[in-house]
């Protein structure tokens, strides 16, 4: 795969990297490895142009695959200067360009892994930095990959006295070897590893499952790198990083954005909270499929791009969950957006004197008929009779109201892409848009979504000609399914989906006292069953759906939710608190970060202490939960804003009853906690520390 004429040693090679990887690809045409240079330099320079090829320690390993390459091969550089590759340590002085045939998948993939590995050793890079000539290059990378046994075995003098100064002073060659040789077999001992962590929310779950994932390929010496989709702090790997590894976990409950890019590698998919839980036998179960030819593996191909469907290795029950909490996941930055601004407005025209009139006042201050805007309304600078507080608060009103007509829209649009990928995100919006103006709403929503993912996917599966494949993402698919799933709407089950949201509807209204009672007591136990799992979120979505509706019962539904879904986290904050000999350091500091969490309305901070004592958390959480929901219900506490914890309390109906709500399930959830941590259990947490060291 390498040989001296493949080999650049100390020349100025030029301040561009294209200009290195031209004179590699130069050299493996010019050996009769490439028919054609200029060819393989464009597969090489697009590749190039998608994720920078450097690493950190000086290194670069631009590679492709390429219809050009007749025979697998390796090129390598040291130029003098450095090229800068693109990492963040500053250029690199060790380039290779691996080159590989079109089909070659696996042997580049292969190639690619164990190169960067060996180029992480100290010595493997000091060896290549004082090699003195070309053939000491080859002995050296032959023997790291294992493509010369011979070498491996009985280096030259050369080679040997250049392991034997890498490695501080080896006396000998056969000692060289050995290590060298010890090496290879650590770096082969346990598999090349990614992630990808990712849930409904992306606030919570998916960095706790990536931190609890890293934590334990660290302890168990295992390589492993994290892809965290959430809302923020995104850690996105490059195709490089993936493409070298020999496994993928998907610790995840939403569908994984830009799936294809892992096509082929043998996969382990488990919902997020399996990632936080179970670390060490999602690592070991990976490195059990990076073993076996028949483990199960990503569905399609990275060239499929956009139009493949992102479940499709997984059962249609899987499917319809994940997509279902894909369309959940988009659709709360939409909720969100849009009642925070209703209540703001709401808020600003209590301050200027109006209640909450904000909502009758917007149209006529804005002038607004018939859902557009006239010529007949205030300007910012002719606010008009009721001033510029008002009309600002008119326009923030009015603003929200548009964001949060997305809801249903958005979360059929992304349940049809977690059921098709991109094609049936058209399809989604369009369904979800008749489903708005025939009344169906979020029910109505969540079908659409359905119907238009299930047709979209449906369409991507026949094998077609080239130059049909090609327009079927961008204009079949999305027009057909817009047309059945839409039509369908419209014409067939839009209006009688209409008809139990208006039944749903008038049975929430006509609640109060005792059964509104109850409702508080079912959704505040749906709240603290699973803490940001599957029951928590259909808790969440029934309250986030029926804001759009702007009813009081709908608000005051939200306002319970909330409540509820704060009580578990602040009250483990409280019992690691009061009875600190009961729990170990680590959940003692898992306490302190729980009390921020909990007042901000993250149910997820109390994960770790159900993870590990769930007999004892969930019991507690789902009283504590019930009883806040059920005295938010009973005392008319109203939420307009969808989020937010305490810091929306200026925005809550009966705030002082929503903070005694919450004290109250806090109290009760702690004290519950503390009583079962009694019972049957008289180990403090320092016993348990260390009876946790000597195991």
């Amino acid at each position: 795969m390498i040989a001296p004429v493949l080999v650049s040693l100390d020349q100025d090679l030029g301040s561009d990297r294209l200009d290195v990887i031209r004179e590699l690809t130069r050299r493996v045409a010019a050996d009769g490895r490439a028919d054609d240079a200029d060819g393989l330099f464009a597969d090489a320079k697009a590749r190039e142009s998608k994720t920078d090829t450097g690493i950190p320690g000086g290194i670069a390993i631009p590679h492709c695959r390429s219809a050009h390459v007749t025979r697998a091969s390796l090129a390598m550089a040291r130029p003098n200067p450095a090229v800068d590759f693109g990492a963040k340590d500053g250029p690199a002085d060790l380039i290779f360009l691996i080159a590989a045939p079109e089909g070659a998948d696996q042997e580049h993939l292969k190639l690619l892994s164990t190169l960067a590995r060996s180029l992480m050793k100290k010595d493997f890079k000091a060896a290549l930095r004082e090699a003195e000539t070309p053939e000491q290059i080859v002995e050296i990378v032959n023997r790291a990959l294992g493509l010369d046994d011979a070498a491996a075995q009985q280096p030259t003098q050369d080679a040997a006295a250049q392991q034997a100064s890498a490695t501080a002073g080896a006396s000998a060659a056969g000692a060289a070897a050995a290590s060298s040789g010890a090496d290879a077999a650590d770096a082969e001992h346990r598999a090349r590893l990614v992630a990808v962590t990712a849930c409904p929310t992306g606030i919570a779950h998916t960095y706790m499952a990536a931190d609890a994932l890293k934590q334990a390929a660290e302890e168990m010496g295992v390589q492993l790198d994290v892809e965290t989709q959430g809302s923020a702090g995104n850690e996105v790997l490059d195709q490089a990083t993936i493409d070298a590894a020999d496994a993928v976990i998907f610790a995840v409950s939403v569908d994984v954005r830009d799936r294809a890019r892992f096509a082929g590698k043998p996969v382990v998919e488990s919902p997020v909270k399996r990632g936080i839980d179970e670390p060490v036998a999602m690592i070991e179960e990976a490195e059990a499929a990076a073993k076996d030819p028949n483990a199960r593996r990503v569905a399609g191909s990275r060239e499929e791009g956009s139009s493949s469907s992102s479940g499709a290795d997984a059962s249609w029950g899987s499917r319809i969950y994940k997509s279902l909490m894909t369309g959940v996941s988009y659709m709360i930055p939409f909720v969100a957006a849009g009642g925070l601004m209703i209540a703001l407005a709401f808020l600003m025209s209590s301050i200027a004197g109006h209640k909450s009139e904000v909502a009758d006042l917007a149209p006529s201050i804005l002038g607004i008929q018939d859902g557009a805007l006239t010529d007949g309304g205030a300007t910012l600078f002719n606010p008009g009779e009721h001033g510029l507080w008002m009309y600002l608060a008119a326009v923030i009103f009015v603003i929200g109201q548009q964001a949060i007509g997305l809801l249903v829209p958005a979360l059929a649009g992304f349940i049809g892409y977690g059921m098709a990928g991109r094609p049936g995100i058209a399809p989604g919006f369009a369904a979800g848009l008749v489903a708005n103006m025939v009344g169906a709403g979020f029910l109505g929503g969540i079908v659409g979504g359905l119907l238009a993912g299930v047709v979209a996917y449906a369409l991507q599966q026949p094998k077609l000609p080239r130059w049909l494949a090609g327009m079927m993402p961008v204009v079949i698919i999305p027009l057909v399914a817009t047309i059945v799933s839409s039509g369908l709407m419209f014409l067939v089950l839009g209006r009688p989906i209409a008809w139990v949201m208006t039944a749903l509807n008038d049975f929430l209204v006509s609640m109060s006292g005792a059964s509104a009672l109850v409702l508080g007591l079912i959704l505040g136990a749906m709240m603290g069953a699973d803490l940001g799992g599957p029951i928590n979120k259909t808790a969440y979505l029934f309250a986030t759906a029926g804001l759009s509706a702007g009813t009081l019962v709908s608000q005051e539904i939200m306002g319970a939710v909330i409540a509820a879904g704060m009580a578990t986290p602040l009250g483990m904050a409280l019992a690691t608190t009061l009875r600190k000999k009961y729990f170990t350091e680590a959940e003692i500091n898992n306490g302190r970060a729980a009390w921020l969490l909990g007042a901000s309305f993250i149910s997820e901070g109390a994960i770790p202490f159900a993870a590990a004592d769930p007999l004892r958390v969930i019991p507690s959480s789902i009283v504590g939960s019930a009883v806040t929901g059920a005295i938010c219900m009973s005392t008319g506490v109203a939420s307009q804003a969808p989020h937010g914890g305490i810091w929306i309390l200026p925005v809550v109906s009966n705030p002082g009853m929503y903070l005694v709500a919450v004290i109250v399930g806090m109290l009760i959830t702690a004290a519950m906690y503390l009583l079962l941590k009694r019972i049957g259990n008289t180990r403090t947490g320092a016993e348990k520390a260390k009876a946790a060291q000597v195991a």
